[in-house]
């Protein structure tokens, strides 16, 4: 006799009381679907309930035993007879539950339960889900697996969890008591991998024994591209792998790749280990056989971490790398790199035999805003060896090697809030120019200002006229400049001609309305500077030249000066009717007056007479002890001028194109067109500057940028080409005369829109690493393509590539970056175009797997060919394929690299690369 079981209940059965004894499992079975058939009905009747015949399905076989059928007293009662039995050894320790879409279907004579279509048990961590599941209550034991169709075609395969093992089989037999488990053609995600075994054995919570596994990282699993074979292997889950003969298999066809052994230590966390080396020959400069960027991975903490890297090749050159990044959330984070190279070109006795030491140090370092509001410390430091980017034979950074400047900041910041703010900062600069050697640093520059102080401001309400807004700041700078080489760099020498000074500033200004539309500023300035060298100069009439020496010790002078300006805003709107394309234009004009004076200071000048060899005066020249002084020196000259300045924008409506559109779209003509002079008062002659003009406009969609700017002289040349006294128009020229010129455009477009956030993991790490080695944002001068770290090479592998379109070939991705620039030179009638260039650089996918990238440019002016880099990539599913070619010019090289994506096994790889020839 069967009843049908409600699709909205949920079956469950101690199978503890199971084993006791038949009588008591016959009753347990019966009171638990008596109680599930009637829905957990808080009043239990005294009588069994009669079924209805018509009711019965054939998917439905719960058999009701005729326990059933006596009163539930009796029933109760002989409950707690049995349950006074002593309990064996060895019973379940919980509550096994189960449940089923279809049918759950009781075998009192077999004791086994059956769960068809979604079936799901529980145990403890334990948890089965699969198209049919057997559970065993005598042996207790569970069998999962699959469901077939009509068709043949099986479905709904079991998932088997514990804990935070996940196993996807074909079939599964698990025991309750002994936690063992037998597995048929498992799937194991373990560590980013998947392991597809044959057979598995669980041997406990801890252990499982595989036969016939594959270990891949491939996203399709039912025909991985590549795998290792493990014929026996021993897994312990979250701490190592041992296994046997293990051999790499790409499509089904064995290679020789593989180990007779092998022990892979598994972790959820980080792990020091070896970092292996890549092997190879360097046939361009005769260094022979290398090992590049082998080393050790150091697991320090959880907030710090190192990699030391090393280079050797066989005729001694070798090269050394620290790299190390630290983080402690809601507070910093940063990275250390320190690298060094000795580099052996040749061999010892030959003529082109070299050796030179070169080195890099990098260091950035970033506060979180929610550490201090009022305490800052950062850093940004890229200093070494001039000729580091262009010598390395590690460093492939095609930006850092075309740029000309390293640079570097280290400072600290302190803010004082109160009523005045007080703001202090200390910072340390290096500025290194790779083509002189030369370098400058500031070792420290101190700045300190007081917030500014209405000392006539009123207590509430707001500040009106000229007296209210009275306000005096007090601002401190003190440095201390050395200027060395990079041969003196870190050594004694350096500081010998270190130059230290001080400055302090008192800006006194106020500003207010003027006839209700105008702005009107005024100011005053105050500065005392204080210097420890000071200079003397004299005329040896014996020698006859110039003796200049250098005096140690305090000294101080003091300028001030006046200033003031007067400005306004004035609109205009230029309207062409709503039926028009462009309906109307926006004009923003912001002119300015200012006139500023400042004395004489020829107190601080002295005087020398040159005499001949006669002793009779020719000249007598004069100048100032302070010369030497790191922030100028005063001004021997009156000064008063006025300066006239004029700031433009232009804005136009047009019609939209969109006929849902209901208001017209902005255009902008101008973002910026300015004009300004400056006339000298106290100037004898040549009292006007020259007219500079800048302007700056986007077009196409803002996608073309475009900059220009211009210098227009008034004066006129004389035959020697120099500046006269005499206006241009009045000697038979135009109004003004154009001395310079310069235009830059740049233009970005693409197959479709991408912001910042669309940029793969690979981009940004290399924008990031072109930056921190002082290269630019874009690759307009090449990608970088460092092979030593393959975080700049290889995307994101947990990323979700985007299916390709049936008609990909209608919709090919692809980007391209424009930049021209021109400069005109015209001071002296030269009439020369100083620099004409454009570069351009840019990307394309030829199929969903191929991708093909440039970046180059021609020089207009001399004719040439600039750096040209060419990149190919081959996306292979679990492989990925560079190859990344610089075809001419001294840099003229190539590399090759083959690898596995998975940072897992991202030490197998194979890269061929053709260094760039030695330049002499």
């Amino acid at each position: 006799m069967a009843i049908q079981k409600p699709s909205h209940t949920f079956t469950k059965i101690h199978l503890k009381a199971l084993r006791t004894n038949t009588l008591h499992s016959l009753f347990t079975l019966s009171f638990t679907v008596f109680i599930n058939t009637l829905c957990f009905a808080q009043d239990l009747p005294k009588t069994s309930p009669k079924i209805d015949p018509k009711t019965v399905t054939d998917s439905t076989a719960v058999v009701i035993d005729s326990v059933l059928t006596q009163p539930v007293n009796e029933r109760l009662q002989d409950t707690i007879k049995i349950d006074t039995l002593k309990k064996d050894e060895g019973f379940l320790e919980d509550i096994v539950k189960y449940t089923a879409k279809d049918y759950v279907s009781i075998n009192q004579k077999e004791q086994k339960i059956f769960l068809y279509n979604e079936a799901l048990v529980n145990y403890k961590e334990m948890e089965i889900k699969a198209g049919t599941i057997v559970i065993d209550y005598s042996t207790n034991e569970v069998f999962a697996g699959r469901i077939k169709d009509s068709l043949g075609n099986y479905s709904q395969h079991p998932v088997f969890k514990q804990g935070r093992d996940v196993i996807e089989p074909d079939s599964i037999r698990f025991n309750f008591t002994t936690q063992r488990a037998l597995v048929w053609n498992s799937k194991t995600e373990q560590q980013g991998g998947t392991i597809i075994a044959e057979r598995t054995k669980k041997e406990n919570d801890s252990v499982y024994f595989i036969a016939n596994a594959k270990y891949t990282t491939s996203d399709n699993l039912d025909d991985p591209e590549y795998y290792f074979l493990i014929r026996k292997g021993k897994i312990v889950p979250g701490k190592k792998v041992v296994t046997g003969l293990t051999n790499m298999f790409i499509y089904d066809v064995p290679t020789p790749i593989g180990l007779p052994f092998g022990f892979f230590p598994l972790t959820n966390k980080r792990t020091s280990g070896v970092i292996f080396p890549t092997f190879g020959e360097d046939t361009a400069n005769d260094r022979g056989y290398f090992l590049q960027n082998g080393g050790y991975y150091f697991a320090i903490s959880d907030y710090v971490d190192l990699a030391v890297l090393g280079d050797y090749y066989t005729n001694g050159s070798y090269g050394l790398r620290l790299q190390s990044n630290y983080a402690l959330r809601y507070k910093f984070r940063g990275n250390v790199s320190l690298r060094f190279e000795n580099l052996i070109n040749s061999e010892r006795g030959f003529p082109d035999f070299s050796k030179s030491n070169i080195y890099n140090i990098r260091w950035s370092h970033s506060q979180d805003n929610k550490a201090n509001p009022n305490a800052r410390f950062s850093a940004s430091v890229n200093l070494g060896s001039s000729r580091y980017y262009q010598q390395s034979i590690n460093q492939l950074n095609a930006s850092s090697f075309l740029n000309n400047t390293l640079s570097s900041s280290v400072s600290y910041s302190r803010t004082f809030q109160g009523e005045p703010q007080v703001n202090l900062s200390v910072t340390a600069t290096h500025s290194q120019n790779t083509n002189t050697e030369t370098i400058n640093m500031t070792l420290p520059t101190f700045q300190g200002s007081v917030g500014r102080m209405y000392p006539f401001a009123p207590k509430a309400g707001s500040k009106k006229g000229i007296i209210q807004n009275l306000n005096v700041q007090y601002n401190i700078r003190g440095e201390n400049r050395i200027q060395t080489t990079d041969s003196l760099f870190f050594k004694k020498e350096m500081f010998d001609d270190a130059k230290m000074g001080v400055q302090h500033s008192i800006p006194l200004n106020t500003n207010f309305k003027l006839l209700k539309y105008l702005s009107l500023s005024a100011g005053s300035n105050y500065q005392e500077t204080w210097t420890f060298k000071t200079i003397e100069r004299s005329f040896d009439s014996d020698l006859l030249e110039v003796v200049t020496t250098e005096n140690s010790g305090f000294d101080s002078f003091r300028t001030y000066n006046f200033s003031a300006s007067l400005g306004t805003t004035l609109y205009g709107m230029f309207n062409f009717g709503d039926d028009k394309k462009i309906q109307a234009i926006r004009h923003v004009m912001r002119p300015s007056v200012s006139y500023s004076i400042t004395p004489a200071f020829s107190q601080y000048y002295d005087t020398y007479e040159v005499v001949d060899a006669d002793n009779n005066t020719i000249d007598e020249v004069e100048y100032t002890r302070f010369e030497e002084s790191i922030f100028g020196v005063p001004g021997n000259l009156f000064s008063s001028s006025v300066g006239l300045s004029i700031s433009n924008t232009f804005e136009a409506k047009v019609r939209d194109r969109d006929s849902t559109a209901t208001e017209p779209k902005k255009v902008m003509i101008f973002n910026n067109l300015n004009f300004s002079t400056n006339y000298n008062i106290s100037a004898d002659s040549l009292n006007w500057s020259p007219v500079r003009v800048t302007g700056g406009t986007q077009i196409l969609n803002n996608k073309l940028n475009i900059n220009f700017g211009a210098t227009l002289d008034p004066y006129a040349l004389d035959n020697n080409n120099n500046k006269i006294d005499k206006f241009n128009i009045d000697n038979g020229g135009s109004l003004f005369r154009l001395t310079s010129a310069n235009v830059t455009m740049n233009y970005t477009l693409s197959s479709k829109q991408k912001s910042s956030k669309d940029k793969s993991s690979s981009d940004q790490a290399a924008i990031e690493e072109s930056l921190r080695s002082g290269g630019r944002a874009d690759d307009l001068f090449g990608r970088a393509e460092d092979f030593a770290d393959q975080r700049l090479n290889l995307d994101d592998e947990d990323s979700e590539p985007e299916s390709p379109s049936p008609l990909y070939n209608h919709v090919i991705p692809w980007s391209v970056r424009l930049a021209y620039a021109v400069n005109y030179s015209n001071s002296r009638r030269e009439n020369t175009i100083s620099s004409h260039s454009l570069m351009f650089s840019g990307d394309i996918q030829l199929t969903p797997r191929w991708s093909f990238g440039a970046s180059s440019g021609y020089d207009l002016k001399n004719n040439g060919v600039t750096y040209t880099q060419l990149r190919f990539e081959r996306d292979l599913l679990s492989w990925r394929m560079n190859f990344t070619w610089v075809p001419f010019s001294s840099r003229s090289s190539w590399n090759f690299f083959i690898g596995i994506k998975s940072s897992l096994l991202k030490d197998l790889k194979y890269d061929k690369r053709r260094q760039r020839d030695r330049q002499l």
